[in-house]
């Protein structure tokens, strides 16, 4: 055999075509329910130090848009990618996701890029998904009451996988047009069959809550400590950059508060920022991360009584964990487009 004829290494049948995942097909396929048990475990990884997580980049764009990239690793040996995602708020005023984008998934073997995913359904997934674990370990075991500030896509996200980790009864909801809080309380209530009640004041929509949840563009602070009931769990979502915060710092200062991940948190976290730089806080305001308390390193819920406040800014880990899972899926079952790459 001449050395033209030497065969080479074996190619790795996985990376052998790029696999695309539309957002009709993760939305078929990464349901509430199989992502909540896969956001538990990519929280106790990360905080384990399994994951490899740097912190995110942001560009600004014209108007209130901004470009997010996201890179990170599941392990040391496993798949790593990122997401290359543009936030677009004014989206909603078209019917349109705000987050628009891909997450790319490579083949820790060969390097080779193997799936692209449609970034704005994993993300409203994911992130509705990890309030879910975190409801469930902070939260009161007899929460019956949801208050959403809030009416766009992730509040109805974050009403669909809040009901899988508690027995709802009431749903309140406030955002800055009434009329839109109205059809949205309409339409929840008919989709999901509970009582939905859309609120004149963010303060009304809270004041019986046993669970809040945060998911508005708001650049300042929508909910206050004085209208936080005993005993509320709060999820404060929507702000994922150091300039804007949903609750003030006054709840940040009284809060037992739980975190996604520290460090993006305190550098990247506008909430806790803004009360470090009143004199309110420090970095020890954060209690830990989601993944300690999971795992039992720490406690979450002390009391009863306690406010306990999870402050997501949202991490690749979480979209890197969500697309591996649907890549395994799509490779065993057959979904999915393939290119050649």
């Amino acid at each position: 055999m001449t050395d033209s004829q030497t065969p080479g290494p074996a190619p790795n049948p996985l990376a052998a075509s790029l696999v695309i995942l539309n957002r009709e097909t993760v939305c078929k396929h990464l349901t509430m329910e199989r992502c909540i048990p896969l956001m538990r475990q990519a929280a106790i990884d990360l905080s384990k130090g399994v994951m490899r997580l740097p912190l995110r980049s942001v560009v600004p764009l014209a108007g209130a848009g901004k470009f997010g990239i996201m890179p990170g690793a599941l392990a040391e040996d496993g798949p790593f990618g990122a997401k290359l995602v543009a936030v677009y708020p004014q989206n909603f005023e078209y019917g349109l996701p705000s987050h628009q984008g891909v997450v790319a998934l490579f083949d820790p073997e060969s390097g080779a890029p193997i799936c692209i995913a449609h970034a704005g359904e994993i993300t409203r997934v994911r992130t509705a998904a990890a309030s879910a674990v975190a409801t469930d370990a902070l939260a009161r075991k007899d929460a019956t009451h949801l208050a959403l500030l809030g009416y766009g896509e992730q509040a109805a996200a974050h009403l669909d996988a809040v009901a899988c980790v508690r027995k709802l009864e009431v749903v309140t909801v406030w955002g800055r047009s009434p009329e839109r809080a109205k059809a949205f309380a309409q339409d929840a209530a008919a989709r999901k069959g509970l009582r939905v009640e859309a609120c004149a004041t963010a303060a009304e929509a809270v004041a019986e809550a046993d669970i809040v949840c945060t998911v508005t563009n708001a650049r300042d602070p929508i909910l206050k400590a004085a209208w936080a009931p005993r005993g509320v769990h709060v999820n404060a979502v929507g702000a994922s950059t150091p300039d804007a915060a949903e609750i003030d710092n006054a709840l940040v200062a009284r809060g037992r508060l739980i975190v996604d991940h520290r460090e993006s948190a305190l550098r990247q976290g506008g909430e806790i920022q803004r009360a470090m730089a009143a004199g309110l806080v420090d970095d020890g305001c954060v209690v830990g991360e989601l993944g300690e308390v999971l795992s039992g390193a720490i406690v979450g819920r002390t009391n009863r009584d306690e406010i306990t406040v999870y402050k997501s800014l949202g991490n690749v880990s979480q979209d890197l964990t969500s697309v591996a899972w649907l890549y395994a899926a799509a490779i065993a079952q057959g979904f999915g487009s393939r290119v050649g790459f």
